[in-house]
């Protein structure tokens, strides 16, 4: 299971990654950092995408109606309602994938994906597998 260097050092090796960071949303803090930030600054993106998170995951539009049945997986869900966000501007891929974990977790992974290079769809699929495996030291 790999820590927070290891994950972010494999979610650069997707293609057309250009930055990955591991943030707590509820602080705007970025945790782990790695490649390039969108603003030039790792501490300015983390802050912004931040609030980005925050409002999917704290925003009743959102959350899972009450009368919705429990997951398949049994047992009700954990976490935030929302699973990731995918930010597309002219020029790139922003995603943001919501870490759980056994304690109240406030984190997500946040990957820079350049537009003409990298595969949206294999960011997905990769970010899921990389927060399912992260170990929070």
């Amino acid at each position: 299971m790999p820590g927070i260097d290891e994950c972010l050092l494999e979610a650069m090796a997707l293609p057309g990654a250009r930055g990955a960071a591991l943030v707590d949303w509820s602080s705007g803090l970025a945790l782990g950092t790695v490649g390039e930030s969108p603003v030039g600054d790792h501490e300015t993106t983390a802050a912004e995408t931040a609030e980005l998170a925050r409002a999917a995951a704290e925003y009743e539009s959102f959350a899972q109606p009450a009368t919705a049945p429990p997951p398949a997986t049994g047992g009700g869900p954990a976490g935030p309602p929302v699973e990731d966000l995918i930010v597309t501007t002219r020029t790139g891929y922003h995603v943001l994938r919501f870490v759980e974990t056994s304690f109240d977790s406030s984190v997500f992974l946040h990957l820079w994906l350049d537009r003409a290079e990298g595969n949206l769809a294999l960011a997905r699929l990769r970010l899921r597998a990389l927060a399912e495996g992260l170990v929070l030291r």
